[in-house]
């Protein structure tokens, strides 16, 4: 069963339990996989300047109750000559 040299120390021992082929297997890939290095990370992306947002163009939900009618026409930080 083992193809190691007789002073060679094993990677992984169990401790407790009899583990099945699948769960040793599954084990083994999670060790695997968390010894890797991390990816390396690619350059930024490039932020959108204040222009290409597009928020500005959305319209806020509306607010129903007293009053609202009065308040419907008026956007928030656009200057009109309604009082």
């Amino acid at each position: 069963m083992t193809d190691r040299p007789a002073g060679e120390r094993p990677l992984l021992r169990v401790v407790r339990g009899e583990p099945t082929a699948e769960e040793l297997a599954a084990v083994v890939a999670v060790l695997a996989v968390r010894s890797r290095p991390a990816a390396v990370a690619g350059p930024e992306p490039p932020v959108a300047g204040g222009w290409a947002d597009r928020t500005a163009a959305l319209r806020r939900p509306l607010a129903p109750g007293p009053g609202a009618w009065r308040v419907a026409g008026r956007t928030p930080g656009v200057r009109t000559g309604a009082g």
